[in-house]
């Protein structure tokens, strides 16, 4: 049957609003931006079709792209050979879920049979944790900031994690440049030698280095066995050659890891080439349906797949369904925070990894009443 005559669940009523989350503490600056502070902001839509199934996700779709997808039928906005069709990838965690619970599925299940891998019976996605900010800008001295993070970073291990990404870059804006770099190795190897070597380390300069300073702070902090760099300084394709051959004459593993914000639109070309071992292009703003097709690509060409999602709640979850359908699939960005009216109590972090649950969709519940209230006092609810 042609697809422009399938009409079997058409979508009948959309609403959307956003919740407010909360970290359990203040997250600091990082190389070029202030405090980052203890709240967030989850926008969600639930889609839902004329059957009485529904889907909830997140999702910054404006009014008038709603209007656009209200009496479209399911069975055109989501096809599980290709996921969300472009046209409505505004609203792709919303469709994906309602797929999940259409079919009783995971949505990791879907994914991986997109891909054309076999899901296993039950997903455990490695994470780390991204807390580890400049929280330590009003201490004067190394000693005191570095137990500052090496306590936060405690408090990372006993929620269950064992990889951490520590800011660095305080001498880019926050602090005066050698005093900024001497802290930035002083931390690092005081989590290293709080955490032992059993722990995974992670830097990222959000684009506060250079090339001589990124390779100071590797060559300072050797002996901590840093598995990525991450946005060492802005992309630029001869520096990065560069960095890569330094790292390779003296024996390093450090992986480079790249993609988060405003990526260079060459930077896949560059990892196609060897240049960027990890490509993190953010979860929201890329989308979940251009992941999968993009993790295929990757996975061919031997890079790592680890997408960026800080600030938004809802991307611990849909990361890890990813983890499923992607090789070369490294790491769950998980941000800490509870979000009232936004259930997330069936994954659990143990030993680095998200157990992820087996429940149809993503996995997650709405209170009614916290959503309907965010629906009437900031958002919109269309029906056909």
């Amino acid at each position: 049957m042609p697809l422009s005559t399938i009409n079997t669940a058409p979508i009948t009523r959309i609403e959307w609003g956003w919740l407010e989350g909360r970290r359990p503490r203040l997250a600091g600056s990082n190389a070029r931006l202030n405090a980052h502070g203890d709240r967030l902001r989850v926008a969600l839509a639930r889609v839902s079709t004329e059957d009485g199934r529904s889907g909830f996700g997140s999702c910054h779709a404006r009014r008038a792209q709603a209007e656009a997808l209200l009496g479209t039928s399911f069975d055109l906005a989501w096809r599980p050979e290709t996921g969300v069709a472009e046209a409505w990838r505004a609203f792709d965690y919303p469709l994906w879920d309602l797929a999940g619970q259409r079919s009783g599925q995971p949505v990791y299940a879907l994914a991986a049979k997109l891909r054309g891998i076999q899901a296993p019976a039950g997903v455990q996605a490695p994470c780390y944790d991204t807390s580890l900010y400049f929280d330590d800008l009003h201490l004067n001295s190394e000693a005191e900031a570095a137990a500052l993070i090496v306590a936060e970073a405690h408090e990372g291990w006993e929620r269950g994690h064992r990889t951490f990404k520590l800011k660095v870059g305080r001498g880019a804006r926050h602090m005066e440049l050698e005093a900024g770099t001497r802290r930035d190795i002083a931390i690092v190897h005081a989590v290293r030698e709080a955490l032992g070597p059993q722990a995974a380390l992670l830097l990222d300069a959000n684009n506060g280095y250079n090339l001589n300073l990124t390779k100071r702070v590797l060559q300072e902090t050797a002996a901590c066995n840093i598995f990525w760099m991450e946005e060492p300084f802005h992309e630029d394709d001869v520096l990065l050659r560069d960095l890569k051959e330094w790292l390779a004459a003296r024996g390093m593993t450090t992986l480079l890891a790249d993609g988060e914000g405003w990526a260079c639109p060459a930077l896949l070309d560059w990892a196609r080439a060897g240049l960027v071992d990890v490509l993190q292009y953010d979860i929201f703003g890329h989308g979940f349906t251009s992941w999968l097709h993009l993790g295929r690509q990757l996975d061919e060409w031997g890079v790592r797949s680890a997408p960026h999602h800080y600030g938004g709640h809802f991307g611990n979850y849909a990361a890890c369904h990813l983890a499923a359908a992607i090789t070369g699939f490294t790491y769950v960005e998980w941000d800490e925070a509870s979000t009232p009216g936004l259930d997330g109590s069936a994954y659990a972090v143990r030993e680095g990894r998200v157990h992820v649950p087996a429940a149809p969709g993503f996995g997650l519940a709405l209170d009614e009443a916290t959503f309907r209230r965010a629906v009437r006092e900031n958002g919109f609810e269309l029906t056909l």
